[in-house]
């Protein structure tokens, strides 16, 4: 059974940080697309950014570029999110996301995990 587990929300200043990881589990992965999302009360759920399990090359949404970096550890099958620099905008429930396809539309990842809230406050 495939899993994903997020972790690492919580309640942040804006200018803070906060790291979030994803724990995958049940299947391997080396061919998938791993991917973070996020949904604000009231939006539709947003692409964040994205990393090629194998090779790692990652692509991120515009509004995150330069401030969160993703990246993977091979050996733990994790997939971080580490976020700097946080805005109150960047308030949402964030989603761990598995697929073959990637790419920033939801419709192309098959697992998703069951989402970590992040609160940033003025």
């Amino acid at each position: 059974q495939v899993q994903l587990v997020e972790s690492g929300g919580g309640l942040v200043q804006a200018g803070g940080s906060l790291r979030l990881s994803c724990a995958a589990s049940g299947r391997t992965f080396n061919n998938h697309v791993m991917a973070w999302f996020r949904q604000a009360p009231g939006k539709e759920r947003e692409f964040v950014a994205g990393v090629v399990w194998s090779g790692g090359r990652t692509f991120y949404a515009d509004s995150v570029k330069g401030r969160f970096t993703v990246s993977r550890d091979n050996a733990k099958n994790t997939v971080y999110l580490q976020m700097n620099n946080l805005k109150p905008e960047d308030t949402a429930n964030y989603y761990c996301a598995a697929g073959l396809i990637g790419g920033a539309a939801a419709r192309n990842y098959a697992y998703w995990g069951q989402g970590t809230q992040v609160t940033v406050s003025a």
